[in-house]
């Protein structure tokens, strides 16, 4: 297994244990290598839930460039959401986890499909 691979277990396995869903693991994978080169590294590789601007970025970037959404309250309200389950007090919240969980919310696997 190589170092994708790992990771990808590490995100399955953050779902099932610290936010308390089954991953789909094709959509995982998919969301995982759609983060690219981040995933490997420290400080990419995870959100800081605390920083607005970070918030801000994953709401322009991932949620209105990637998923096609528009923009809104309902944006943010749902990258709170995604928060709160991973678990605020929760250290390390991997980027492939936190946008397959937004993926997942607003329905949009077809993006990776």
């Amino acid at each position: 297994m190589g170092k994708r691979d790992d990771l990808i277990a590490q995100y399955a396995d953050d779902l099932r244990n610290k936010c308390g869903m089954q991953p789909d693991m094709d959509l995982l994978t998919k969301v995982t290598i759609g983060c690219g080169p981040a995933i490997y590294n420290a400080d990419a590789s995870t959100v800081a839930a605390t920083q607005e601007a970070e918030l801000e970025t994953v709401k322009n970037n991932f949620l209105i460039k990637k998923l096609g959404l528009a923009d809104g309250p309902a944006l943010m309200e749902a990258i709170n959401s995604v928060i709160e389950t991973y678990g605020r007090s929760e250290r390390n919240k991997y980027r492939a986890v936190v946008y397959y969980m937004l993926t997942k919310h607003f329905g949009k696997e077809a993006v990776y499909g």
